[in-house]
């Protein structure tokens, strides 16, 4: 593991999924770490509260419990806290949410990104680092999915909304020198997952007796991402700053700013119902399933290329579904007593 030591690091969304892991990496790692969090309802709360119980037992953690979307309270927390870095996680989540709710999107994703770009601009960070998502890649139909095509066919407005903090990202990084990374998620799952996603959805299902929801007919795939191997590569993001030259043939880093994105992927897409099947190994149990037309703003699968993120820091996720499936499962047995 590398060391953090002395590192004073800012994350967003400290109390979601992905931050909780972030954040408790960094702090093994020996960073000190400010957790900014609105704890919003958007899924059950306790279990926000429940992750940040567990990072506030380590001495280098202190939260501000406020929202991106309130200018002055971040900027007041920024300044005392004093960043060296920033891993920008808040963020309204979900494609299918967005369809009913849409100012939700604006407001987190976009004018929250917004209030921490203007700060890095009057408060400079040695990298300011955010998450993007796969979804940006929209209708785009040539797999794998690489940083170098076109992200210009959004199929949400989740997707749409995060495809334009990474422009802001970029304009930003123009106009001021911020070096600044905006990395693009494959579906992350793993213990403490968010309950409006699938594994969580048909793990409480399953368990309860009840029928999960197969939608285009299980004809789907994903590039599942395990939760552990996200955050390792986040973390060794840090240091790679975007400089001048390009690292691999398909690099995204820009001709005119310190930016780059990069996808975090393993590039090894499973079928849906290969999911499902992994998901029954692991309960021991089989699940009765109804299958579904495509949702609206749904792809049928997600492919990453990762040359990118391994020519960046020699890692790429490698974590067998069955094996991250069943550690999902083995966590949530224990955390509901179920």
């Amino acid at each position: 593991m590398t060391s953090l030591a002395g590192r004073r690091i800012l994350v967003t969304g400290s109390a979601g999924f992905i931050g909780f892991h972030t954040a408790s990496l960094l702090l093994q790692s020996g960073a000190s770490v400010l957790g900014i969090d609105n704890f919003a309802p958007y899924y059950d709360v306790s279990l926000k509260e429940a992750r940040n119980a567990i990072l506030a037992n380590h001495a280098g953690f202190s939260l501000a419990r406020l929202s991106i979307e309130d200018a002055a309270a971040l900027g007041e927390a920024w300044r005392q806290f004093a960043p060296d870095a920033v891993i920008h996680l808040a963020a309204q989540a979900g494609v299918r949410y967005s369809i009913d709710h849409p100012a939700d999107y604006v407001g987190a994703n976009i004018v929250g990104t917004f209030n921490l770009l203007e700060l890095a601009r009057h408060h400079p960070v040695r990298h300011f680092l955010a998450a993007s998502t796969s979804s940006v890649y929209g209708a785009n139909s040539e797999m794998p999915f690489a940083e170098c095509q076109r992200t210009q066919t959004p199929m949400s407005l989740y997707a749409a909304t995060k495809g334009a903090t990474e422009l802001m990202g970029h304009s930003y990084s123009h106009l001021f020198g911020i070096p600044a990374t905006f990395f693009r998620f494959f579906t992350v799952y793993g213990p403490w997952g968010r309950p409006d996603m699938a594994l969580f959805k048909f793990t409480n299902a399953m368990l309860r007796g009840e029928p999960i929801n197969i939608f285009n007919n299980g004809e789907m795939a994903r590039d599942f991402t395990y939760v552990d191997d996200l955050v390792k590569a986040l973390v060794a993001l840090i240091d790679a700053v975007p400089g001048q030259s390009p690292v691999a043939a398909c690099d995204s880093l820009s001709p005119v700013a310190p930016f780059r994105t990069v996808n975090i992927g393993g590039g090894q897409p499973t079928p849906l119902m290969d999911y499902v099947a992994a998901l029954e190994a692991a309960l021991g149990k089989e699940a009765r399933k109804n299958f579904l037309p495509m949702q609206a703003g749904d792809v049928p699968a997600t492919e990453a290329s990762p040359e990118l993120l391994r020519a960046l820091i020699g890692f790429v996720p490698t974590t067998p579904v069955r094996e991250g499936v069943k550690a999902f499962v083995d966590w949530y047995r224990d955390h509901y007593a179920g």
